[in-house]
Formats: C-alpha cells, structure tokens, sequence
C-alpha cells in the first residue's frame, strides 16, 4: 500500500504533499526533522492522507493534489470534514 499525504504547517500557513509506503514511519521523520524540505516548516500537522495500491497512481494522485484544481478539492474536502466533527462534537455536549 501507498499513502498520498498531506501535511499543514503551523508555522507558515502552507501545505506539503508527499508520498510514500509506510506513513506513520514517514511522518515521524517529517516531525523530528529528519526531512530537508519540511525541517523549517515544523510544527507539522498531518490533515489528510488516501490510500492507493500501486506507487504510480499515489504519484498520479499527489501530482494532482499540488495543482490548482487539486487544491481547491482538498479545501473543500477537509472544510466538509470539520463542519462534520464539528457538528458531532456539538452534539455529544
């Protein structure tokens, strides 16, 4: 299994998309800063992943992600998913 990840850092406001096999393992080296491109980035979030078969397609995915379009589809989806816990967590109290 392949993992497209996306990561949200609290320091800058902005987002990285990455890919790779193992993510728990993946982000741990993002958040000890063990990643060149994300080391000044950090505190680091990770706010949405997708899981994918094969490598080309969580290349395929990521590379869509990091366009315009793809990032106007992660807004959207992670806005749906807060208003959701959100809405949930209203509920239980």
């Amino acid at each position: 299994m392949y993992y497209t990840y996306v990561l949200y850092s609290e320091k800058d406001g902005q987002w990285y998309t990455g890919v790779t096999r193992d993510l728990r393992t993946r982000f741990a080296e993002h958040t000890a800063g063990d990643v060149g491109s994300t080391r000044h980035r950090r505190p680091l979030q990770l706010i949405y992943y997708e899981a994918c078969r094969h490598r080309d397609d969580a290349i395929r995915r990521e590379r869509y992600l990091k366009t315009g379009r793809g990032k106007q589809y992660l807004r959207k989806r992670l806005t749906a998913e807060t208003n959701e816990a959100s809405k949930k967590k209203l509920e239980r109290h």
